[in-house]
Formats: C-alpha cells, structure tokens, sequence
C-alpha cells in the first residue's frame, strides 16, 4: 500500500516574527490572540479585554492545527479540479435558474457562526435583498437561537445586557446548563479568579450532570432534564412572596408581572426533580444576593422548551431589577467565535440585519433602500430543521454550505444527508475537502481559514474583534465574502457587490446601522461607518453601540437596560408567563435520556481541532457516561462498548461510569464524524424535535436505550501511516505526535496469526516492513509490531477484553528503534516512565505525572502547578488535578 502524501507545505511569510493581533475561531469568549507565523506557537493576548492573555488548551494549540494536510486548495465540479472562473458561473447559473423556474424560495444558504462578520453580511444581502428570499439559516441555530428569541420577548431586541466585568463584581453567579469550565475555559477561570480574590462570592451550578464546572459551586442542583423552567417560575413566585421585587423598576418599566407570578404560582415543585430543601437554599441565596449574574448556555437553549427557559431566568431579573447594572443580569454564552456577529447582519432566517424585524414593512423598506436592492425578503424563511427537510421533499432546487458540516452536526443526521443528496445542485466552500458534508455537494469552493482571512467577530459581550491574516493564502482559496460578491456579480448584480476589501464591506454594514437610530433600535456602529482602510486595519477592540457623533448611546457604562430603555413599542419590558413542561416519565422501551455535548479539548466536528496530537489525546473517541446503577441495570463494565439507540439512529461508544452522571440519563460527546468515528456519530440519534419559538433543536432530549454491545475483539493500534476504519464495526482514529492511534473493535475473530498479521497490517495501513506476532491463545490476546528500514512502523493488540496498554507510551515508541518484543510489552520499563493519560493539553501533563507529584508532597492544585505547570495555563484541567489529589489523599483518610 502507498504511503500518504506529505501535506503540501507553507510558504513562510517574510515578516512572520511580527506579533499579529487576532481573534481565536473557537468559542464566543473571543479571546485575543498574538500570532507570529505557523511554525511559532500563539500567545493569548494581554491588553485584549476577553482573555487579559489567557489562552485555553484550544486556542494555545492554534498554530498545530495550521497544517494543509486535507485542506481543499482548488475548486471542484463533479469530483474534478474546474478553475475559479468556471465553478462560479456553475454556481451563479445553476441559482438564477432555479429562482427563474421555481422562484426565490426554491434556493437557500445554511451558513455558519465560524465566518467573519463580513462574510455574513454580503451572504445575507444576496440571499435577502437580491435573491428576494430568507432562507437563509445558520448553525447558530443549533447553539443560540433561543436567547436570541427570549431576548426579543423580554427587551423586544435581541440585546445582551450586561459585560464579562459583571462575573467578577457579582455576590452570586448561577451557570444554569453551562459547563464553563470545558466549554468557554478562559471565562470560568476569570470567574474562578474572582471568587479567590473575593472569598464572600457564592456560586450555583445547576445540571443534571455534575461537571468540572460544579467542582467551584457552593450549590450544584442535579436539575431534572427541562426542569429549568420551574426553578425559575418557583423562583420568580418566592421573589413576590417575599417582597423582593424592585417596586419602583417594576412600575417605571416593565410589564406583564402580575400574569407572569399567577403562572408561577401554579408550578408544582416536583418538575425540577429537586429536593424543597434544595430548592429552598437556591431562593435563599439567588434572594439574599443583591448582584446577581445568570450565566446560561446550551443546557438551556438546546432543548424543546428553551424559550420559556430563557425567558424564566429574565424574569426573575426584570422582577428585582437586577439588570443593566454592574454585577447583575441574565448573560448568554454564546458557543461560535461569530455567533454575535452573526445575529448583528440578520445572519438567522427570520430576521433583518441590524437587529430589524422582516415582519415589519417599514424595516423592510428601509434595508431595501440603503441596498438599492431590486426585491426584498417579504416573510422570515426556513430554519435549520426546516430548511433540510425542505432538502428532503424537493422544495430546495439549489443549495449552498458554508463553513459548517450539518451531516454531522444537525439532529437526525443521517436524514440530513439523505436530504442534502436528494438536492439536484448542492455547493459548498470550506477550508477542507474531505468531510460528511463536502462529499455530498456538487461543487466544492476553497475558502481562506482561520489566520488566512481578515475581518470581524463579536463576542457574547458584544465586543467587536478584529480577525488578522497572518498567513498567506494557500492554493487557490479565497475568502468568503469574495466568494459570494463574485457570484452575487455573475447573477447580474456587479455594483451592488463589487468591494474591494472586507473594509469596504463593513463600512456599509456599518453606514446601514444607523437605521437603528430611526426605529429605535439596539444594534448601532454607524459610529465606525468612516473608518479608513488603515483605521479597520488598526480597530481595536470595541463594544457597541458605537453611534456616529453626537448621539447618545443607550447604554450605562457599557450595559443595557439598568434605567429602562427596553425596546418593545412604549419602551418597556415585558415579563412572560412560563409554563414548564410537563414531567414525561421514561417508557419502558426507551429508558434512559440523552443529553448530547461537547468535551474539554475538541471543537464541533473537528476539522481543526483533530489537527491536533495534543487535542486528541485528552479524550480520543466518543464515549457514553452513564451512573453505576444504570451500568448494572445493563450489565457493563468501564471501557467496554454500549449500543445506544433511539428511534432515529443508533451509536457504538465506549462506556464511561460516573457518579457525576444523573440516573436515567446519558451524556455523549458529539464531535465524532465519519472520518474519525463512523459508529459514534451520536447527531444520528438525536431526534429533530425544535423549540416552537426559536425554531433550536432539542438536542438534549431524545429518549433512547442502552444495550451492552459485544464484540469478537477489542483493540488498540498505533502507526506512522494514515490509518481508516474500513469494514471494522467500531474504529476511533486520532492524531498522534507520530502519526495515529486508533481505538477498534471486530465483530469477526481472525483465526490465526497469520490472519492476525493480515488484520494489523490492514488496520495499520502496512503493506511492508517485517511483523512480529505474539500470541496468547490461553488469553486469548495478540499483538503484533511492523519495523520498517529498522524503526518501528505499527503497533497492534487486540484481546477479548479492552486492550490495557500505556496509550502515550506506545505511540511514542513509534519511529524509534525499540525492539519489538520490548514494544509489544505495551508499558514502559522502569527506565522510562509513563506519563498517563494526559490531563493538562497546554503543557502535555499525564495523570502519573500528577500522581508522582501528589505522593512528593504537593497536596494542592496550586502545588501541583508549581512542581508539574499542569493547570497553570487555561485552567480548565484543574478539576482533574483536585480529583486526582482527592483520589490519591482517600485512602490515607480511611486509614486514620
């Protein structure tokens, strides 16, 4: 068999030792980044007001996943390279045709919270003022869709009140379906900062499961799945109970109290699964705190019911008046670097761009004039669910992807792909060319990546970043918003599309906000509408409104709403009647409820992020965590495989038992695509159940069964070569720093060494090289080693139980010339040794290591750092640390 490619290599920017001030592409912290070039490592940023210079483990390993290796250089039609020129006409005809034919509605955009601001923008202007249609949607419906619905609800706008700042001036932080701690890193370690300097400050955690983030709580409240909605109705009813509103807030700027209280009145206690002494110290705390911060996330947004969860939470907020003021407010976290930006541009279906409303004719007819447009979008268009089954039943004739892979990502996945293949002409730019998603488009357009590309983003605190290149350009790919004004012009529409640079378009994005002024709006940066090439060049980061000259800003001390200002007709608040859902007790047949996320080290489908040896080597394949009473009840033990199934889909994955895990449920990580993990894409499972509001899937709430799945073999391989899953019934393959490692299961037992030998080889992608099998027929086991020219090519066990081999250990080993038989030892010998699993990615720090610092006397996290570095970076593995101290010190305890 052939050796892979190399990947191409970059060329080396003449000025790469110039530190570059970025923006991370990862989550909606928006951290700054100092970039000097692809071969240097990134540094967090100091004078960016997110991070103050903190990186997490993700961001600190940009410059590793910079690499060309799989990236899409050149366009292609039909599987073949085709020239810029001749791919954009395709694309330009095969879109006018089909709004000729079968009129604007027949075509659709589903866009992405990882483009640039300008990207956005010039997307929705050729989608809702020339193509005349909405269908325009993003994967920000997926993570924030119902913020941005209760907002408008609440305040009329889709308006985030408050500041980071306000973490750290708060008594009291409740992270409500947040795990901070994993998933926006640099944030919960600025809160975590601010709790040690300020020891008075309280923390609640509320989720069903007990994550890294609960290890900082004075309270966690293992909440009933949806159960949000009723804490905070109970909530909102002891606030009036007890006098705690703020009276005169109330009279001067809000509405709907009295309806709002009579509705929480009638909640039953028992929906939130919680104890009433729970409950009790929850309202005794919220109540006693007079700055209090609601920091809340995809444990809210992503359910059937995350509307009225959001608008709960704001309603205790506009009750007390806790609002707008420095330590106090509802926040939402948003989970893409652009999400913001892309809710400022109109990026979502059913909404105008500088947060106007396409229901309303004068909004309309406004956008229409400033873009001298010749149509308008008249209705809100087809949201994610919607718009692929739109897909599926032939109503979309004409199909664009952008930066995002939905065959993986949306809710009843496998549906989702069926229904992009059944669209007769499907596009898609991305920055690589081998994922779920790409294989199933016609055409494939090479976009810029991050470091490539410049522009803007915004944060959950709506501050605005500039994105900076850093690197040049590889192949032919060009950047996104290029790529749409090309077409746009092909369409027939060269002036209203022809900028010249990504300044250009913002200025007009900016010039178009001032129309926030006219109808009394939020969003306004008109204020940046003259800025010169060499000024956005130079922009440093800004929280908006930015207004021209001369008006005021709505805003006190860079906050909403602390003295009214709502944004409903007549300015003023509304609070909302919330019915909570009702409890659904578990059917016989599907018992358990899957609640779908993210882990510590990996981002979405991780085309970047899997880039990455360090990355990959905290967590490597998608995993089931479930309760041990819930493990006996199906009779598996940790590390073996569990089929999950549900009515849409089924998983393979590796089980991982916790008393962190809530009885009755199961969390499974959704990273894993076809390419990585074929039986653990859990997206497949997941049932495409929305929230009637927001139009979010409930990607939290699909009931489903556990069955204890047995294979013939277990297995652990690692090789210096590009090693796929082919016929294997489970196969999770990962980066390493020598090549890659996979985890593997058979569902057919080769019956001889000589088959064994011809197994490994095919798992190793090693045709050559001599083999060295050992075998073990009383035991069942097997291992095979290849050396290569005298190095050590591949390495391969497999046994009828999980294979227990050193994973760091045996991947090091390879390319080095370590005999065989000491290699297949699976361990290190006394002379080297092992590290463990890895546990700190920023400074490469295994358990072991942790653990031989614990019994050298460091007994705190603190002294874990200073002996190991492990913890003293993003923070998020600190957790782990105090476990792993806690587990070391118990049994010293039980002794005394």
């Amino acid at each position: 068999m052939e050796r892979p490619a190399p990947a191409p290599m970059r060329p080396a920017l003449p000025d790469a030792e110039r530190a570059i001030r970025t923006t991370c592409p990862y989550c909606g912290v928006g951290c700054g980044v100092l970039a000097r070039g692809a071969d240097q490592p990134v540094a967090g940023d100091p004078a960016h007001p997110a991070n103050r210079g903190r990186l997490c483990s993700k961001g600190a390993a940009l410059t590793e996943t910079l690499g060309l290796l799989g990236r899409l250089l050149h366009p292609h039609v039909d599987g073949q390279r085709s020239s810029w020129d001749a791919a954009l006409d395709l694309v330009a005809s095969e879109f006018s045709r089909a709004v000729a034919e079968h009129g604007p509605d027949s075509v659709a955009f589903y866009v992405s919270g990882q483009l640039l601001t300008e990207d956005y923008y010039v997307a929705n202007k050729l989608m809702k003022g020339y193509i005349g249609s909405a269908n325009i949607d993003t994967n920000s419906r997926l993570c924030m869709a119902s913020s941005v619905a209760g907002h408008k609800r609440a305040f009329g706008t889709d308006t985030v009140p408050g500041l980071y700042d306000d973490l750290e001036q708060a008594d009291l932080v409740v992270l409500t379906g947040s795990n901070a701690a994993w998933c926006h890193p640099v944030l919960f370690q600025r809160l975590a900062a601010a709790r040690a300097a300020r020891p008075d400050m309280r923390v609640i955690n509320i989720d069903p499961r007990r994550t890294a983030s609960s290890d900082l709580a004075d309270l966690h409240l293992s909440i009933r799945p949806d159960g949000d909605a009723a804490l905070y109705n109970l909530l909102l009813a002891e606030i009036a109970a007890r006098g705690a509103v703020d009276a005169d807030y109330l009279a001067a700027h809000v509405d709907g109290f009295d309806a709002a209280v009579t509705a929480a009145r009638a909640t039953d206690p028992a929906e939130t699964g919680l104890s009433p002494e729970e409950i009790a110290r929850f309202c005794d705390m919220w109540i006693g705190a007079e700055r209090v911060v609601t920091l809340y996330s995809q444990g809210v947004n992503q359910s059937s019911c995350g509307s009225d969860k959001v608008n709960g939470i704001v309603n205790c907020h506009l009750a007390t008046g806790r609002i707008g003021r420095p330590g106090m407010g509802p926040f939402s976290l948003t989970g893409q670097p652009n999400a913001m930006g892309g809710r400022e541009v109109g990026g979502l279906a059913n909404m105008l761009a500088c947060h106007l409303d396409i229901e309303d004719p004068a909004h309309r007819d406004a956008v229409q004039g400033a873009w001298n447009s010749p149509v308008i979008c008249q209705t809100p268009g087809l949201k994610a669910v919607d718009l692929f089954d739109a897909c599926a039943d032939g109503r979309i004739k004409a199909l664009w992807i952008i930066s995002t892979n939905p065959a993986v990502s949306m809710p009843d996945a496998g549906r989702v792909a069926e229904a992009i293949a059944r669209v007769p002409f499907t596009v898609i730019s991305d920055i690589v060319s081998d994922t779920d998603t790409a294989r199933l488009c016609r055409v494939q357009l090479p976009a810029a990546g991050w470091g490539e590309k410049s522009g803007t983003v915004t944060n959950s605190e709506r501050c605005i970043s500039r994105q900076r290149a850093f690197l040049p350009v590889p192949g032919e790919a060009r950047a996104d918003w290029r790529i749409l004004a090309q077409v746009g012009a092909r369409m027939g529409w060269a002036d209203a599309f022809g900028w010249t640079s990504e300044a250009a378009v913002f200025r007009e994005f900016a010039a178009l906000s001032g129309l926030a002024e006219a109808f009394g709006r939020d969003f306004d940066i008109s204020g940046l509408a003259d800025l010169s090439d060499a000024a956005y060049d130079a922009l440093k980061p800004v929280h908006w409104p930015v207004p021209r000259a001369g008006r005021t800003p709505p805003t006190t001390a860079g906050r909403f709403f602390g003295a009214g200002g709502f944004y409903h007709p007549g300015g003023r608040a509304r609070m909302l009647p919330i019915t909570p859902p009702q409890v659904q007790l578990a059917a016989a047949d599907w018992p358990f409820r899957l609640n779908t996320g993210r882990v510590r080290d990996h981002w979405h489908t991780m085309t970047r992020t899997g880039r990455s040896a360090r990355l990959s080597g905290h967590i490597a394949e998608p995993y089931a965590e479930i309760h041990p009473d819930d493990a006996a009840m199906i009779g598996v033990a940790d590390a073996e495989l569990v089929g999950l199934e549900t009515e849409t889909g089924r998983a393979v994955l590796r089980v991982l038992i916790s008393d962190r895990a809530q009885r009755g449920t199961v969390f499974v990580p959704m990273h894993w695509t076809a390419e990585t993990a074929p039986s653990g894409r859990v997206n497949r499972a997941v049932r495409a159940a929305v929230d009637p509001v927001s139009g979010q899937p409930a990607l939290k709430g699909s009931a489903a069964r556990l069955r204890r799945w047995t294979p013939a073999w277990y297995g652990f391989a690692a090789s210096r070569a590009e090693m796929r899953a082919g016929p294997l019934p489970y196969w999770a393959g990962a980066r390493s720093d020598t090549g890659m490692r996979a985890e593997l299961a058979g569902a057919l037992r080769p019956d001889s060494p000589e088959a064994w030998e011809a197994e490994a080889r095919r798992v190793l992608n090693l045709d050559d090289g001599a083999a060295s099998v050992l075998s073990d027929p009383a035991r069942g086991s097997v291992s095979v080693a290849i050396v290569e020219h005298g190095t050590l090519a591949g390495l391969f066990w497999a046994g009828p139980a999980p294979v227990a081999v050193a994973r760091a250990h045996v991947c090091a080993l390879i390319g080095t010339d370590t005999a065989p038989a000491r290699a297949l030892a699976g361990r290190p010998g006394t002379d080297q040794p092992d590290p463990g699993p890895l546990v700190c990615s920023c400074f490469g720090i295994g358990a072991n290591q942790i653990r031989t610092a614990v019994a050298d006397g460091a007994v705190s996290v603190e002294a874990v750092g200073a002996c190991t570095q492990a913890g003293t970076n993003c923070g998020s593995c600190r957790p782990e640390i105090k476990g792993l101290i806690a587990a070391a010190q118990t049994p010293k305890m039980a002794a005394e």
